[in-house]
């Protein structure tokens, strides 16, 4: 044993002595080797018990990694090595021959633990070996150096120091029949009820609301939701749709009135001057509208209108509904088409107004056939109109409440085609619109139905003509009201909305907003123009008396005049008044954002 300890004490001297202070600077504790080997110890502990050896002491087996045995079961035994460290020491000399020179000692420190799962505790052996030449200084380094690893060790493993780790306490065993007593509605299971009748109906009638069970009490949020829909949204989009109807009226007075006069004065200026000069663009454009209008009329005269009348007549009322339907439906595929072959009209008209001479030919051929596809559409859309009035008054006139049925189904179907479908904020600004020029087509409408009455009723017909017509006026109303109400309501819109359309409505009447026209209403009323000239045609025929012929034009020119000017006075008063609510609504709504601001 001497010999072994004595052996491994000059391998750590010569350890020692092979490092110099020039590599004193690359120790490391990685750098010790480790000098015993598996071979060797497995040869050892052979030897150990040929010889009945019970092996080193504590420090020396520590020291050499060797796992005790303890007296138990198989224990899982673990070392931890691997932690080093070197401690240089520097020793200054007391002496005077000796003042200049100093001792480096190197002290390794190897921490080995044992962990022993059997009883918890843990072993820890440090084994100092090296050479002192420098005396107490030495120890006071090695005992540094040793304190450093311990610190170091409990760092890795709290276990390190002595505390033992403590066990979890087993958990009491879960008696389920005492956990399902103490929690009887742990599975949402309802309680035991007293099936008594007369206690059930106590409890319903001193319960509280007798509908407490299907519905929830509501909030201020769905009481403005109710306000809402009764009566805000149906108020501000009726008056939408009246400011509208009469923008729309404004513009049919002036294709009636400005237009006829505005031809009149360039016609008379050329015959004045006696000298032919190029038309600007709005004098084409004016000319091309009243091309339109009078082949319009025209075509509108060789159709025969009691021919048409009795082929609807003849159709049963479900036919009505189906025939009033198509018709209303390609009405609005005729607005659409015509409102952009309008505007390339005015393209064109403006191309010519201001093209050089050599492209005049090319701009005059591209005016007309621009001016032959605008007659075309028109006066299908003309037709359209017109038949979609014959069966209006198909429907009047008719005693079987033919009238009611059509009303009924055919706005019903519009609310079913309109209230339950997904509309953004600028489709019902669209639609608006939509119901807009509808409600000044049912107009033109019922002036048809009230010549024809004129033309061709016996006996007292204007009271019942008052009552269907107000019937139509009302359920038209009512039906817009109900379809915008839900509208808004299911889209979350609010009834702010319709006051900003209404704004928006006030800036085109002024032409506040030249540049962005995408909001703006869009109505042409050559069409319905077309269908009234044509039906109030046959009513002032009535009027003319019996006479030679230059006795019926001067009345048919006296008429003309009269006609004109009643119609000239109309449109300047609903111009004004346009303007002038239009100017107030918009400084309302400025100085509402303004005190809101």
């Amino acid at each position: 044993m001497s010999l072994r300890s004595g052996g491994r004490k000059l391998s750590f001297e010569l350890l020692a002595g092979d490092l110099s202070a020039d590599d004193a600077d690359d120790l490391s504790p990685r750098s010790l080797p480790d000098t015993t080997s598996d071979g060797q110890r497995r040869r050892r502990r052979r030897s150990k018990r040929k010889r009945g050896f019970r092996g080193p002491p504590i420090e020396e087996a520590a020291a050499e990694g060797e796992p005790r045995e303890g007296g138990g079961d198989a224990a899982a035994v673990f070392r931890i090595t691997g932690l080093r460290s070197a401690a240089k020491t520097v020793c200054e000399s007391s002496d005077a021959e000796r003042s200049a020179e100093s001792c480096v000692t190197y002290v390794g420190v190897e921490l080995t633990q044992r962990r022993v799962s059997g009883n918890g505790r843990v072993l820890a052996a440090f084994a100092d070996d090296g050479t002192s030449s420098c005396g107490s200084s030495t120890r006071e380094s090695a005992a540094a150096a040793a304190a450093a690893a311990d610190v170091a060790a409990a760092a890795w493993w709290p276990e390190a120091n002595g505390g033992v780790k403590k066990k979890l306490e087993k958990e009491e065993s879960l008696d389920w029949e005492k956990f399902m007593k103490e929690n009887s509605n742990i599975l949402g299971e309802v309680e035991h009820l007293d099936n008594s009748p007369f206690r059930y109906f106590l409890g319903e009638l001193y319960g509280g609301n007798s509908l407490r069970s299907t519905i929830a009490v509501g909030n201020e949020k769905k009481r403005q939701r109710v306000y809402n829909t009764m009566f805000h949204v149906p108020w501000r989009c009726e008056r939408l749709i009246v400011a509208g109807f009469f923008v729309c009226l404004d513009s049919f007075l002036s294709l009636l009135t400005i237009m006829p006069a505005r031809i009149f004065i360039t016609v008379w200026r050329v015959l004045k001057m006696r000298q032919f000069l190029r038309p600007n663009a709005a004098d084409l454009s004016d000319y091309g509208c009243f091309v339109v209008l009078a082949l319009g009329v025209a075509s509108l005269q060789m159709i025969d209108i009691s021919l048409i009348y009795h082929v609807i007549r003849g159709q049963g009322t479900i036919k009505l509904y189906v025939v009033y339907n198509v018709l209303e439906m390609f009405d609005k595929l005729c607005q659409s088409f015509g409102e952009d072959v309008l505007q390339v009209l005015f393209n064109s008209a403006e191309g010519l107004s201001t093209c050089s001479t050599d492209n005049v030919t090319f701009e005059l051929m591209r005016f007309l056939l621009d001016g032959v596809i605008a007659v075309v559409a028109f006066v299908v859309h003309s037709f359209v109109l017109l038949a979609q009035a014959i069966t209006l008054s198909t429907c009047i006139i008719a005693h079987n409440n033919a009238l009611l049925a059509l009303l009924v189904s055919n706005n019903f179907a519009e609310i079913k085609s309109n209230v339950f479908k997904r509309v953004s904020k600028e489709n019902l600004h669209n639609l608006v619109y939509y119901d807009i020029i509808e409600r000044f087509h049912i107009t033109a409408f019922l002036l048809f139905v009230l010549a024809q009455n004129i033309l061709e009723a016996e006996g007292p017909w204007f009271d019942s003509f008052l009552i269907n017509a107000s019937l139509v006026f009302f359920c038209e109303v009512l039906i817009d009201a109900i379809k915008h109400s839900f509208l808004a309501k299911f889209n979350e819109i609010k009834p702010v909305a319709y006051s900003e359309f209404l704004e928006d409505l006030c800036k085109q009447i002024l032409n506040d907003k030249p540049d962005d026209r995408q909001k703006d209403l869009t109505f042409i009323p050559l069409a319905p123009a077309c269908v009234v000239i044509r039906v109030l045609t046959p009513v002032y025929a009535t009027l003319l008396p019996a006479g030679p012929f230059i006795w019926r034009i001067f009345w048919i020119l006296l008429w003309s005049v009269l006609t004109y000017f009643m119609l000239a006075i109309f449109k300047i008063l609903v111009g004004l008044i346009l303007r002038c609510l239009a100017n107030w609504y918009v400084n309302l709504r400025l100085k509402r954002k303004q005190h809101v601001d």
